[in-house]
């Protein structure tokens, strides 16, 4: 078998690729058995410059000396069992005097920590002040392997440099492979970081966009550069309910990018600027670059090669300095797609999403808008609100706790809004308790979709669905909290002192929902109970996730096509084909 080349295994290889993109050359070897891949790999590629060292101890000190000298980062590679306890006074020194020291220590997979495996020791927990970032390479036996192992690699070497800089470590995995045949390694995602005072990367030409998760207000300084940014690169915003920018290149994207006939989040942009925080909506790109002041690598839809450790101010000031304006197509190409797929929408049937069709352009100007997980905010997200009107949802988490609670506490200290909150009935009942809130004043407004159970696991898309009305046992928690009670919320709501409205149909719905809008703050918080049913509310969402399709008949075909009672006539046509 050939051994003059790369080893087969892949984690490895990553290691190597990702030094070399990123300028590391010197590697300080200490022998042993589990660097064996490691080392024999990296001494057949004449890039390394490499030095060895039996004892440990001295090769962390070496590499201190060398780092001291050279302004350069070093790796010191060492093998298991004790080996890699005998870096620790070294790398100690290291840390204290913020020196760019890798160390690579190599093992055998973390599966046998404690098994009383010989030469695995645990090195899963270090000492505070002996390495900035610690991560663990595993064997790869999956595409999500292939890309877990790429982030923590880049950020391992990238933390060398981070904020002043210092050692940092991999423990890397091995399984003995004695194939080392590979004469050329697969390339591998590399991530940069990028300070203020860096020299900037071009704007790749093309389509530009800017993603924007959940995000406080921007001042007026944002939204201008921002808008100018666009105006010079050809650029559109991304945004749902909670992105909060309101500038004159805003897309409300997830209608466009949720339709059933889209692959998911696809946008055929060339580079996506992701700043902001988590979102419920996913955004592809050929490649994204994330800016945040903590510098920090969230690899969100898998496709980042740029951190910019900065803010998003000091970020587009830096790249709209002295530049021209152009024409714009692509926001026109989006906007259009947006409105195109609006004016389509047939004629939804009552439920949380006709509800967000009717309120949306109604809110009134500089309210507040809150949302729960997960159905409201999408029913929301397809639909503009009033510039002024900004929107939350307690996406940090992901999870139904604490909607009321966040929209009651935003309300408390800002008394001259008012506070619109859009929840589910399982949100609702899972922090009812918010609302006995003794401080709770005339600003808040809360409408809960009552349908009985968790809409999510009932709808078309969720796979869940397919169980059918096994579904409603105990997935969907169907049956809980009164099981659509008239009277329960209803005489809670109002004991609280608490305005009741509410609605099953949408006659019921017309004639009280402008009394939920009113703008004036009438003295009394108001609670709006609406009932719907599930299945009114999977086909709304479907009506909305299927625009694309040419036609309602269109539609009808595909379902009478995917009846189960067609399967039989399908293997009938195939077998006469």
């Amino acid at each position: 078998m050939n051994s003059k080349y790369y080893t087969a295994e892949r984690n490895i290889q990553i290691v190597i690729y990702l030094l070399k993109a990123h300028g590391i050359k010197r590697v300080i070897a200490s022998p042993g058995a589990t660097d064996v891949s490691l080392v024999a790999s990296i001494q057949n590629d004449p890039y390394f410059e490499m030095y060895s060292c039996v004892d440990e101890r001295s090769a962390a000190y070496m590499a201190c000396g060398m780092v001291a000298e050279m302004k350069e980062p070093v790796v010191i590679t060492c093998t298991g069992a004790t080996s890699s306890r005998n870096y620790m006074p070294g790398l100690t020194e290291a840390y204290y005097r913020q020196l760019p020291i890798l160390a690579i220590t190599c093992c055998r997979s973390n599966v046998n920590v404690g098994h009383y495996v010989d030469q695995v020791t645990d090195r899963s927990n270090l000492p505070n002040d002996i390495a900035l970032e610690s991560v663990y390479a595993q064997t790869i036996h999956s595409p999500e392997d292939e890309w877990d192992v790429m982030v923590k690699v880049n950020k391992a070497i990238l933390g060398l440099k981070s904020n002043g800089g210092g050692p940092c470590h991999i423990n890397l995995a091995t399984v003995y492979d004695k194939d080392f045949s590979v004469k050329e390694i697969a390339p591998i995602r590399v991530i940069q970081r990028y300070m203020l005072q860096d020299v900037m990367p071009s704007i790749p030409q093309g389509k530009v966009g800017i993603f924007v998760g959940a995000h406080d207000k921007m001042d007026v300084g944002l939204l201008d550069a921002i808008d100018t940014f666009c105006s010079i690169y050809n650029g559109a915003v991304f945004c749902d309910q909670t992105s909060n920018y309101k500038g004159a290149y805003r897309v409300l994207f997830p209608l466009i990018t949720e339709q059933c006939s889209v692959s998911q989040g696809e946008t055929g942009l060339d580079l996506i600027i992701h700043i902001g925080h988590v979102s419920n909506c996913v955004l592809k790109a050929k490649e994204m670059w994330r800016v945040n002041p903590d510098g920090i690598i969230r690899d969100t839809f898998r496709k980042t090669t740029k951190v910019f450790q900065m803010t998003e101010l000091e970020f587009f000031s830096a790249y709209i300095h002295g530049k021209k304006t152009q024409s714009n197509t692509t926001y026109a190409e989006w906007k259009g797609k947006y409105e195109s797929l609006l004016n389509a929408m047939p004629e939804l049937p009552f439920s949380n999403m006709w509800i967000a069709q009717k309120l949306s352009k109604e809110i009134p100007e500089k309210a507040v808008i809150h949302m729960g997980i997960r159905n409201s905010i999408r029913s929301w997200n397809y639909f503009e609100v009033p510039d002024s009107v900004l929107g939350y949802c307690n996406t940090g988490g992901f999870g139904i706790d604490g909607g009321v609670s966040s929209m009651i506490g935003a309300s408390l200290v800002q008394p001259k809004k008012l506070f619109f909150g859009f929840f589910g009935d399982l949100l609702f009942f899972y922090d009812m308790n918010s609302i006995g809130n003794r401080d709770i004043k005339g600003n808040v407004r809360i409408l809960v979709v009552n349908n009985g159970l968790g809409q999510e696991f009932k709808n078309y898309s969720c796979y869940s669905s397919m169980f059918g009305d096994d579904t409603d046992k105990f997935i969907a928690a169907k049956g809980h909290f009164g099981n659509q009670s008239k009277t329960l919320v209803r005489s809670y709501a109002e004991n609280l002192g608490f305005e009741y409205l509410t609605a099953s149909n949408k006659d019921e719905f017309e004639a009280v929902y402008k009394r939920f809008l009113v703008t004036e703050n009438t003295g009394k918080p108001m609670f709006f109970e609406v009932f719907t049913n599930t299945k009114e509310e999977s086909e709304a969402f479907e009506m909305i996730t299927t625009l694309t399709k040419t036609s309602k008949i269109m539609r009808q075909g595909m379902k009478l096509a995917e009846a189960p009672a067609m399967s039989g006539i399908k293997k009938i046509i195939k077998s006469h084909l």
